[in-house]
């Protein structure tokens, strides 16, 4: 294949990828984004669109076609601990123009930033073109990818030259590691185990996970059916396997009686998929001519199902900070610094509070009768104004993004920060006070 050149080369056709080529090519800049697959249908990746994010589509003014697509609505975040319902956060309160999760397959938001993005001449889409190494100059900076792709059914390689190269690939980012940036990882407890199941009409609708003889399930509404995840000790997928599809079965019934007559559903174990939970975070994000952004600088967990957003807020983030830098084709090493500057500080407070998190489920794997509900949850969460705090939190979270030159939300800046730092502050009093998120 020629090699190409472009100002901006993106690697990866995820949430960070896809919104940065977008804001980029919306800003003029000609951006060409790679993605290995033929196209973005892959199941049991996130689906939960955070007000923070669809406040990026009000302020791109793309909110009302975004909203078009088939979606669920969530207004609150619930749990069922030991047989016992709390209601843990409430997004009707948020200071942004949309008040709710969106929950929609991830397959759809992104192709619809490909669509939104194809109205600008410099935005270019390469299904199927996957990332295998980077071109260095001779001064040792990064000045493109090498890459293939399948042409008539032979394999081509190709090259793309560039200004600057974006990994968006993800926790295993190929790029990252042919650059040489190694994470750190944290040592993670728990995996998560994800299955399809029929929904009926009259199950609960929002938010629903359920905590009891020592398991945790997770219930999200896809309308006809529940995306569900099996929350499982770290590395025990073979032995869950080993005891067979019915225990499996057996064990989701237990936690939520009302799909025991839709477990046979589950009809083998092609019908799962494991998802190996990992926390890590690249002490440096970036290089000359590369920068590492969304989970390919700081891989999340799936607690809180914030990844996507977080993801999204870096790009806005980077779009904000190189955008005008790449049309004066001008990027220099401290403007990838001061992406990392900004963006870092949100990702450790959110890791930490998912490795915290990780440690009360892990907890209660211990226990294998009825379970009851820590007293300090109870409390707090009879504590009037707390599940507003938890929906800033969850729904807002640290250093929201707002996309450069458009319209704002009615957002108070002060009390999103207020709420940040009340809602941390009571849940690690919780963690700290009820020890294990449930006893037997």
């Amino acid at each position: 294949m020629e090699p190409m050149e472009t100002s901006c080369c993106i690697v990866g056709g995820g949430p960070a990828g896809m919104m940065l080529g977008y804001l980029l090519a919306r800003q003029g800049v000609d951006v060409i984004v790679i993605e290995k697959h033929k196209d973005f249908l892959r199941d049991f990746r996130g689906d939960t669109v955070h007000p923070s994010t669809l406040q990026v589509m009000y302020e791109l003014g793309l909110l009302e076609r975004f909203l078009a697509l088939p979606h669920q609505k969530v207004t609150s975040a619930n749990a069922m601990i030991g047989g016992e319902t709390f209601h843990f956060a409430d997004f009707t309160h948020v200071p942004t123009h949309c008040k709710y999760i969106a929950l929609m397959p991830q397959w759809d938001l992104l192709d619809f930033l490909a669509q939104q993005g194809g109205r600008y001449p410099g935005f270019h889409v390469l299904m199927e073109h996957e990332a295998t190494g980077v071109v260095r100059g001779a001064d040792g900076a990064v000045k493109g990818v090498e890459m293939r792709t399948c042409v008539n059914g032979v394999e081509q390689p190709g090259r793309i030259q560039a200004s600057l190269t974006v990994a968006c690939d993800g926790r295993r980012s190929t790029v990252r590691a042919a650059a040489g940036l190694k994470p750190v990882e944290r040592g993670v407890p728990i995996d998560v185990v994800w299955f399809r199941i029929r929904r009926k009409e009259d199950d609960h609708g929002e938010f629903f996970g359920i905590v009891n003889f020592g398991e945790a399930l997770v219930l999200i509404n896809r309308r006809d059916y529940f995306q569900a995840g099996l929350i499982v000790p770290k590395g025990s997928f073979d032995e869950i396997k080993s005891k067979g599809l019915d225990e499996f079965r057996q064990t989701i019934a237990r936690l939520a009686p009302f799909l025991a007559d839709r477990t046979g559903e589950i009809a083998s174990w092609k019908d799962v998929s494991l998802l190996s939970v990992q926390i890590d975070r690249l002490p440096r994000w970036y290089e000359r001519g590369l920068l590492c952004i969304g989970d390919a600088a700081h891989a999340m967990s799936p607690v809180g199902g914030v990844g996507i957003n977080l993801a999204i807020q870096d790009a806005v983030a980077t779009a904000n900070l190189l955008g005008p830098a790449l049309l004066a084709d001008n990027v220099t090493i401290a403007h990838l610094a001061s992406v990392q500057s900004r963006r870092e500080f949100p990702a450790k407070v959110i890791q930490a509070a998912q490795a915290r998190a990780h440690r009360v489920l892990a907890a209660t794997f211990s226990a294998k009768q009825q379970m009851k509900a820590p007293w300090p949850l109870k409390i707090i969460t009879r504590i009037p104004g707390v599940q507003r705090v938890m929906g800033f939190v969850v729904g807002v979270g640290v250093r929201p993004e707002h996309v450069a030159g458009t319209r704002k939300s009615e957002s108070n800046v002060a009390v999103i920060v207020a709420g940040c730092a009340a809602g941390l502050a009571a849940f690690i009093w919780v963690w700290r006070r009820g020890g294990h998120t449930a006893r037997p």
